[in-house]
């Protein structure tokens, strides 16, 4: 099925992605590094869709693998000498430096495919569409586009259907659009069990529920609505818990009543801050590149080097409320 949502610079880009695919008979396809479930989603839906239409192609995915979201794929080992004649492809990825692996460079060609705003500039070809709620949704519109020349999987559609959800927040964000309802309806007339994907999705485990039961106890908000929790190393440890298990807690957050703009600040090993950013209004993303990050208007990441920049960051939020 085909939507008439799509103008021809659209269709054209998209026709520019498909046509080079067609013409590599190695494809490598990477994400962004601390991917989440659309990063993993599109990379590997896209994978089975490009390996389901042309079965002599070699496709692989690229990046270090996550325990916790194997439950959706797991990558493949690319040898470096595959490079020298591919195609390499990078999902959800707004900036060079996101790219999970090194090798990339080698390759004879790059797309870019992507729904952040545009920060990094690389690749022969880019696919930026940041009405999209997903790079997962834009993977799924692709074929779409092209439903008789591009082969979905049952497999290919729980990874984007998953990466979808992800990156709504189960249809909750203002990302969320009627076409992406649409091509969430379309994926799910595939042979998966959306109910056991949703229900993995939002499964915590134990030590997760210590920690959000001490970020709720520990949250501070302003009275302009600006809350923000900071996990030292310490306080991590004492919860048995890493930076990899701290992200539930981002949209948990959001949901006491009075925040507009909420701030997780993790520290890193070294004892610098990964800093996760949200808002339910005021655009962020600009604050979130003065610091070494970047994102979407209403949910980005940074980076903050010590206490003295997290409270910069602080009151560079109020500002902006």
């Amino acid at each position: 099925m085909q939507f008439e949502t799509e103008n021809l610079e659209d269709y054209e880009i998209k026709k520019a992605v498909w046509d080079i695919i067609k013409k590599f008979d190695t494809i490598i396809i990477h994400r962004h590094v601390r991917p989440d479930p659309d990063a993993i989603g599109s990379q590997c839906g896209l994978k089975e869709m490009i390996k389901a239409t042309f079965p002599e192609k070699t496709v692989l995915v690229e990046g270090a693998s996550v325990d916790d979201l194997e439950y959706l794929d797991t990558m493949d080992y690319v040898e470096k000498d595959l490079y020298d004649d591919a195609l390499v492809i990078v999902t959800d990825t707004a900036n060079i430096k996101r790219i999970d692996g090194e090798n990339y460079r080698m390759a004879k060609q790059w797309i870019k495919i992507d729904h952040h705003p545009l920060d990094d500039s690389y690749g022969e070809v880019e696919w930026i569409n940041t009405e999209a709620s997903s790079c997962s949704e834009m993977v799924a519109d692709l074929w779409l586009t092209f439903p008789d020349e591009i082969t979905m999987t049952s497999k290919a559609a729980r990874l984007l259907y998953g990466g979808i959800v992800g990156d709504t927040n189960r249809f909750l964000y203002d990302g969320t659009s009627p076409y992406t309802m649409k091509v969430a309806g379309e994926l799910m007339t595939f042979d998966f069990s959306y109910t056991d994907l949703n229900d993995k999705m939002n499964e915590i485990e134990p030590t997760t529920s210590k920690m959000m039961g001490y970020a709720l106890e520990h949250f501070e908000l302003s009275k302009d609505g600006i809350g923000h929790i900071i996990l030292t190393q310490e306080i991590l440890k004492t919860l048995g818990v890493e930076d990899s298990d701290t992200h539930p807690v981002v949209p948990f957050l959001g949901k006491i009543a009075g925040v507009k703009v909420w701030a997780v600040f993790v520290e890193q090993p070294e004892g610098t801050y990964r800093c996760r950013l949200r808002s339910k209004g005021p655009v962020i993303n600009i604050i979130a590149s003065n610091h070494g990050g970047g994102g979407h208007p209403l949910a980005s990441g940074a980076h903050a080097k010590d206490m003295k920049e997290i409270e910069a960051i602080l009151n560079e939020l109020k500002a902006n409320v």
